[in-house]
C-alpha cells in the first residue's frame, strides 16, 4: 500500500524503535513541538502509555525497560506484575502467623490469596512465554486472546480479596497489595485493546509470514485444532445419541473401570495427544470434583442432566469460602461437557454455594445443569461458552470475572429466604481494560414452580454491579413477568453506577418492557449493530474454531 512501509523479520524491530523516536521527537500527543531534550526511550514509553488509565504506574514501570521496541516494553510490563504479584504472595505468607489463634476465617482467606496468587504467577509465566515467542504480527493478531489470559490475573487477585470480609482489617492491607498488579495488568491490557492503531499511527504495514506456530491453535480449512486427530475430531462431531467410545468409564454400581470421577480423571495419560474421553454413568456422585490445570482436553460426557449428577453442600456460611464451596471444578483448558448435571443442595440458608466453578479457557457445556441457591455458576476466567443448559438459582447466581456466554438456555429463578430479593447476574469486571463481562442470548428466564405464586411480590432483576465495570448483555431473550420494571440493581447506592455497562436487546416477553427501565447512563438499549460486538462470533475470540472443535451447535451471530 503506499505511503506503508512494508518489512519483515528482526529488521521490522528497529524500523519501529526509530520510527517511534522520530514521531515523538516531532510531536507531543496534542500535536504541539515536543521537548527534544525527550529520550527516544520515554517518546517511545509515552506512545505506548498514551490509552492507559494509569500512566503514572506505566511511565514509570516501562521507564526502566532499557529499549524502544514495544514488544520488549510490554514484556517488561509484564514482567513487573509478575514481581508484583510475588509481593502480595509473600505478604499473604507473611500475615498468616500473625492472625489470632481461633481466627479461622481470616486464617482460610490467607490461605487461599496463596493459592490463588501462586495459580497466578504460574498463569503469568505462560503468558510471558508466548510473548517472547510472538512477533509483533502475533501480538497484533492475537491481542484479544492475550487480553482474555491477562485478564484472568485480574480474577485471581480479586477472588483473594473477596475470600475476606468486609470488616476484616487485613482486607484492605492485601487489597492495597493486589490492586498495584491490577493496575499494572489494566495497563497492558489497553495497550493490546490499541495496539493496531498504535502501530498504524506509525505507518507501518505489518505484512509478514506468520513464523510462530504456537500461535495457530487451529487450521483454517477445517476450524478443528491441530492436535486433533482425524479420529478425535470425528468423535467431537458424535451427538449425545451415539457416544464416543471412552477413555475411561465411571460407574458408582461397580460395571465401570471407576467408581469415582476423580479416579477417571486421575488417571489421566502421560503425554496425551488429543482428547480424554470420560463417560459418567447414570448416578449421583457426592464428591469434590476438580479436573486440575495439568490435565487438558478433557471430554466428560454423562447420561443426562437428570441422570449423572455430580453435588456437594458446601458453603459459605458452613465456614468454606465462596470460591471453594464448588461441587465441581475445571481448572484445565479445552474441557468439555455433555449431558451432567451439577448442583450444590446448601439450600438459601447456606448464603454463597458454587454448584459449578470454571477456570478453563475454551471451555464448552452442552446440554448441562446447574442447580443451587446464591451464587450457582462461577465463571471464574477465561473463554466459557453454555449451550442448551439449565441453570437455577436467586442471588447473584450467574456470577464470575470471565468471558461468558449463556445461549439457547433455561434460566430459572427460584425462592429465596423471606426479605430476600433474586438478582440473576453479578459479573465481576475489575478494570476498564478487560474484554471480559457475561451475555445472556436467545435464553428465557423464567420462575420456578415455588416462586410462581409471590414472583410478582419477590422482586427479581437481572443484574447488579459486582464490581466497576461489570458488564452484562441480555439479548434476543423471553423474560419472564417476574423482572421487575427496573430491570437492574445497584449494588450499594451509587457504586459503579458511572462505569458499569448494561445492555439489552430484542428482548421479548412481559418482563422486556424498558419504559420503566432505572435511569442509569450506563444501561444502553442497542440497536443491531451495537448488540453485534456482544454475539459469541465477536466477543469470545476464536470463538467460530473451538465452538465448533467442540462439536456443538451455536449461534455465531444472531438467531
Amino acid at each position: 500500500m503506499l505511503g506503508k512501509i512494508v518489512v519483515s523479520g528482526f529488521s521490522l524491530l528497529l524500523v519501529v524503535g526509530v520510527v517511534i523516536g522520530v514521531i515523538a521527537a516531532v510531536q507531543k500527543s496534542d500535536g504541539s513541538p515536543a521537548n527534544m531534550d525527550i529520550t527516544p526511550h520515554m517518546k517511545a514509553v509515552s506512545q505506548l502509555c498514551q490509552p492507559t488509565t494509569y500512566k503514572d504506574a506505566c511511565t514509570k514501570t516501562l521507564g526502566n525497560v532499557n529499549s524502544t521496541d514495544p514488544k520488549h516494553l510490554i514484556q517488561g510490563g509484564i514482567l513487573a506484575i509478575s514481581e508484583s504479584l510475588t509481593k502480595s504472595f509473600n505478604l499473604s505468607n507473611d500475615l498468616i502467623v500473625k492472625v489470632k489463634e481461633g481466627d479461622n476465617r481470616t486464617k482460610t482467606s490467607l490461605n487461599d490469596c496463596k493459592t490463588l496468587l501462586n495459580d497466578a504467577k504460574e498463569e503469568l509465566h505462560d503468558i510471558i512465554d508466548k510473548v517472547s515467542q510472538a512477533n509483533l504480527k502475533d501480538l497484533t493478531l492475537q491481542a484479544d486472546e492475550f487480553r482474555i489470559w491477562l485478564s484472568s490475573i485480574i480474577s485471581y487477585n480479586e477472588l483473594c480479596i473477596d475470600g475476606f470480609d468486609d470488616s476484616n482489617e487485613l482486607k484492605a492491607t492485601i487489597s492495597n497489595s493486589t490492586e498495584a498488579a491490577n493496575e499494572l495488568t489494566d495497563n497492558i491490557l489497553e495497550m493490546l485493546g490499541g495496539f493496531t492503531k498504535i502501530l498504524s499511527s506509525f505507518g507501518l504495514e505489518l505484512n509478514l509470514p506468520v513464523t510462530n506456530t504456537r500461535r495457530l491453535l487451529f487450521e483454517e480449512k477445517t476450524g478443528y485444532p491441530t492436535w486433533l486427530s482425524a479420529a478425535d475430531r470425528k468423535l467431537l462431531a458424535v451427538k449425545d445419541t451415539n457416544r464416543p467410545k471412552p477413555n475411561a468409564v465411571v460407574a458408582k454400581d461397580g460395571s465401570g473401570q471407576y467408581k469415582s470421577i476423580n479416579a477417571a480423571i486421575n488417571a489421566y495419560p502421560a503425554n496425551l495427544k488429543g482428547r480424554y474421553v470420560i463417560y459418567v454413568k447414570a448416578g449421583i456422585y457426592n464428591e469434590e470434583v476438580k479436573v486440575p490445570k495439568k490435565m487438558p482436553n478433557i471430554f466428560m460426557y454423562g447420561d443426562g442432566p437428570r441422570a449423572t449428577i455430580v453435588t456437594g453442600k458446601k458453603s459459605f456460611a458452613g465456614g468454606i469460602n465462596t470460591f471453594n464451596t464448588a461441587s465441581f471444578v475445571v481448572e484445565s483448558d479445552g474441557f468439555i461437557c455433555r449431558s451432567m448435571g451439577f448442583s450444590n443442595t446448601a439450600g438459601p440458608d447456606g448464603h454463597q454455594a458454587v454448584a459449578l466453578r470454571v477456570n478453563s479457557d475454551m471451555s464448552v457445556f452442552y446440554n448441562c445443569r446447574m442447580d443451587g441457591y446464591q451464587d450457582t455458576l462461577l465463571y471464574q476466567a477465561k473463554r466459557q461458552f453454555y449451550r442448551n443448559c439449565v441453570i437455577s438459582g436467586t442471588i447473584d447466581f450467574l456470577f464470575g470475572y470471565g468471558a461468558a456466554i449463556i445461549q439457547n438456555s433455561l434460566i430459572i429463578v427460584r425462592k429465596p429466604n423471606p426479605n430476600q430479593f433474586n438478582t440473576v447476574t453479578a459479573d465481576g469486571r475489575k478494570e476498564k481494560g478487560q474484554n471480559t463481562g457475561l451475555v445472556i442470548h436467545n435464553c428465557r428466564i423464567v420462575p420456578e414452580e415455588k416462586l410462581a405464586a409471590t414472583r410478582l411480590t419477590t422482586k427479581t432483576y437481572l443484574g447488579r454491579p459486582w464490581k466497576a465495570y461489570s458488564t452484562t448483555v441480555v439479548m434476543q431473550s423471553q423474560l419472564g413477568d417476574l423482572i421487575q420494571p427496573e430491570g437492574w440493581k445497584e449494588w450499594i447506592g451509587n457504586q459503579f453506577l458511572d462505569t458499569l455497562y448494561y445492555a439489552e436487546y430484542g428482548n421479548t416477553g412481559p418482563g422486556s418492557n424498558t419504559a420503566r427501565r432505572i435511569k442509569w447512563k450506563t444501561l444502553h438499549f442497542l440497536n443491531r449493530q451495537g448488540a453485534q460486538a456482544f454475539t459469541a462470533g465477536t466477543f469470545l475470540p476464536q470463538s467460530a474454531q473451538w465452538i465448533a472443535a467442540a462439536g456443538v451447535p451455536f449461534l455465531s451471530g444472531f438467531k
